[in-house]
């Protein structure tokens, strides 16, 4: 009797939208490790021209976009001789989107990465969403036109993805609550004197993950789970009062879901973005990464905590935006990123994140409709006003 070998699978051919940034790099290793299985066809970033080239050049990539348009000579120099052709500008942008893949990695960083990553829902082409502002400031026509398009939308975030693997399946009706954890970030501990005091540099010291600085503030305020929390309505379908955060410092559980019986499943990994990504990109099947394995005797002890809101406002904040729906996830978004960048300026101390988009929220739903956008130009037109409102709020503040 002979033994047939399992076929090798056919390369899954993929576009990379935020190729330089963490969620990019963390991509790119999982390519690495996992020779055969994947094929680049663009990749695309916002304006580190040489990274770009780099990633572009090892991954074997036919198109590099990149949205500065001030970096294209640069882009064009770095892959000269390459073969790989490049370009610049939001029109690149939708073009790497668009090219022909099985999957589209969605990790432009803000409000930046929602055009082309909704330009590739509109081409029929599946997503990996790692851009939290698709769907907090466009979740519903986003999800909408993906539904429309039968398009998969996986979540690549390590809460989503862990209940997205937590729920095996299960139909939405049979969940009774799904919860999003937080490490607590480097403040879990502080007392609300020293949270007020709290510098930059202090925020971004994040115990147990690295990522960008504004994730980073978000992660420290606990603003990224109410973000979360928003993302978790729109990716699965589940009511507002369903949804819950608590408080995890180990980051081993990164997502649980409690079903109608009373039993609760929990995704549970090392903080490590490989893993989600790696799930996403080989998703239905698995491919082996470098991620350590979780050894829970080492470990010893796992820890939960109700998230104290007296002392991180912001997630009081996202959370009344989550309940409101229509339109508010979308201004407290926008007006969340003016306040988190005017905070890493020192314009603003930490407390005024939370104050100052709360104000924002309250005083748009006292002169607006507070309806949802019907579609993603909508959205994008509410997040420019809230901006400049945003703005003009910090010079109001002398910020």
């Amino acid at each position: 009797m002979s033994l047939a070998l399992a076929p090798t699978p056919k390369p899954k051919k993929l576009n990379i939208l935020g190729a330089t940034g963490s969620i990019g790099r963390s991509t790119e290793a999982v390519i690495a490790g996992a020779p055969g299985r994947f094929e680049v066809g663009a990749v695309a970033s916002g304006r580190d021209a040489k990274n770009l080239a780099r990633v572009a050049k090892v991954l074997g990539a036919r198109f590099a976009a990149i949205a500065d348009e001030a970096a294209y000579a640069e882009l064009k120099a770095e892959l000269s001789g390459s073969g790989i052709e490049c370009a610049a500008g939001p029109k690149a942008l939708a073009q790497a989107a668009v090219t022909p893949a099985d999957l589209v990695v969605g990790a432009i960083a803000g409000a930046a990465g929602v055009i082309p990553t909704y330009a590739a829902v509109e081409a029929g082409l599946d997503v990996a969403l790692a851009n939290k502002e698709c769907l907090v400031c466009a979740g519903e026509a986003f999800m909408r036109n993906a539904r429309r398009k039968g398009v998969k939308i996986l979540p690549m975030d390590s809460e989503h993805n862990a209940i997205f693997q937590a729920l095996g399946g299960e139909p939405i009706e049979n969940v009774e609550t799904m919860w999003l954890t937080a490490s607590g970030g480097p403040f879990r501990a502080w007392s609300a004197e020293q949270i007020a005091a709290a510098t930059p540099e202090q925020a971004l010291a994040h115990p147990n993950w690295a990522m960008g600085p504004k994730v980073t503030i978000d992660s420290a305020s606990l603003m990224n789970k109410g973000l979360e929390l928003i993302e978790a309505l729109h990716i699965f379908a589940i009511p507002a009062e369903k949804l819950d955060v608590v408080v995890h410092p180990q980051s081993i559980v990164h997502g649980m879901v409690s079903f109608a019986d009373g039993a609760v499943t929990a995704g549970m990994a090392n903080p490590d973005m490989k893993a989600p990504i790696a799930h996403c990109l080989a998703w239905p099947e698995r491919v082996a990464t470098s991620v350590r394995r979780l050894d829970l005797a080492t470990i010893g002890t796992l820890t939960f905590e109700k998230p104290d809101l007296d002392r991180f406002p912001a997630l009081r904040v996202a959370m009344a935006a989550l309940r409101a729906g229509g339109v508010m996830p979308t201004v407290l978004n926008a007006a969340n990123e003016i306040m988190v960048a005017a905070f890493l300026k020192k314009q603003i101390g930490f407390n005024d994140i939370a104050r100052q988009v709360e104000a924002v929220c309250e005083d748009y739903a006292r002169k607006n409709s507070t309806k949802a956008p019907a579609d993603v130009e909508e959205a994008l037109a509410v997040d420019h006003i809230v901006r400049e409102t945003s703005l003009g709020r910090l010079r109001g503040l002398g910020g």
